[in-house]
């Protein structure tokens, strides 16, 4: 018997939310854990080993073509995607999507693509809006869709983005989500005839996987958009998916309309910054050539130097006040704090 399916999804404060919802399950779950943590693709992740120590099953990093067994609990390793196939799971360097690679959509999406109904998700803590959609792909293939109360959560953008778009299940504390999944696993699921995968769906699971015929594909779900993508340039095309905007390149990278805003913001912030270089540099360049002129007995030209530093200057200084009050603006809302920058 394989078992339900089980995705979770986690981000800023996932590692000890994380910790807390293995201690609650038992040791003969009759489901499959599959977990995405937005992690550094540089890093080194230790999360199976800490959630060896949480709780009773056994944990580890996923592996390419390993045909999964329930009981155990599989984690997507740093810089791969980690997709679902029947009886077995895919590590992928496909697009980033929400600009993180792994994400938690392609995970629920190819997990509600091969196993319908049978799939669990589960929405945790974290920042911006990852995971929504690939909820709402879990939701429309009849399974369950869990979410982490957002009072208690350390970052609750993630936790109120799902409830805010999906139709979820339960909303439920930590301390108790390792008894509901427990509940959850262990409930028949009632016959029904599902819907087929989606044309959307599909492609959108096809291009995680990096298959040639939809990376080469002219066809893209949605419609052309104005805006471009942020990581390579080009047009953005938007979808719709229930009460969902999302955007998606040639390319393959994915946005919800949060973290296309996120990237957008970063993006003003670093053109900034370099404008602020650039007049910084322009006031000492002047300053020179006011002191040369000076010299030379040229005084009307070094008052004009002077009076071009000192007009760079203060440009420069409303170019740095506007970035200070964004950074404080973002501080202030919880969206840009050090520990939960995207990798």
């Amino acid at each position: 018997m394989q078992g339900k399916i089980i995705v979770v999804g986690a981000s800023a404060g996932g590692v000890e939310v994380l910790t807390k919802l293995v201690a609650g399950l038992s040791p003969d779950l009759p489901a499959t854990i599959f977990v995405v943590l937005h992690v550094s693709p540089n890093g080194t992740s230790v999360l199976p080993k800490i959630l060896n120590r949480a709780g009773p099953l056994e944990a580890m990093h996923a592996k390419q073509g390993e045909v999964f067994q329930p009981g155990r609990i599989y984690i997507a390793p740093p810089d791969y995607h980690l997709l679902i196939k029947k009886g077995h799971m895919q590590l992928t360097r496909g697009p980033k999507e929400n600009s993180h690679r792994p994400a938690i959509d392609p995970l629920f999406r190819t997990a509600a693509r091969a196993y319908g109904s049978q799939v669990i998700g589960v929405v945790l803590s974290g920042m911006l809006d990852d995971g929504t959609a690939g909820l709402s792909a879990v939701k429309e293939r009849g399974g369950i869709a869990i979410v982490q109360n957002p009072d208690e959560a350390l970052f609750s953008d993630m936790p109120r983005s799902a409830i805010e778009n999906v139709e979820v299940d339960l909303i439920v504390p930590v301390a108790e989500m390792g008894a509901a999944l427990v509940h959850f696993a262990h409930k028949p699921v009632k016959e029904q005839e599902l819907a087929p995968v989606s044309k959307e769906m599909e492609m959108e699971a096809d291009i995680a996987e990096l298959k040639p015929d939809a990376v080469h594909s002219d066809e893209r779900p949605g419609t052309p958009s104005n805006f471009a993508c942020p990581d390579c340039g080009g047009v953005l095309w938007e979808l719709g998916q229930n009460n969902l905007i999302r955007f998606r390149c040639r390319t393959g990278h994915a946005f919800s309309a949060e973290s296309l805003l996120a990237k957008q913001s970063e993006a003003l912030e670093e053109a900034l910054w370099t404008a602020l270089r650039a007049l910084e540099e322009t006031a000492v360049l002047r300053r020179r050539m006011a002191k040369r002129a000076s010299q030379m007995g040229n005084s009307a030209r070094a008052q004009s130097y002077e009076e071009q530093a000192i007009s760079a200057e203060q440009r420069g200084e409303l170019i740095r006040q506007t970035i200070l009050s964004s950074i404080n603006s973002n501080s202030n809302d919880g969206k840009r704090t050090p520990e939960d920058r995207p990798h």
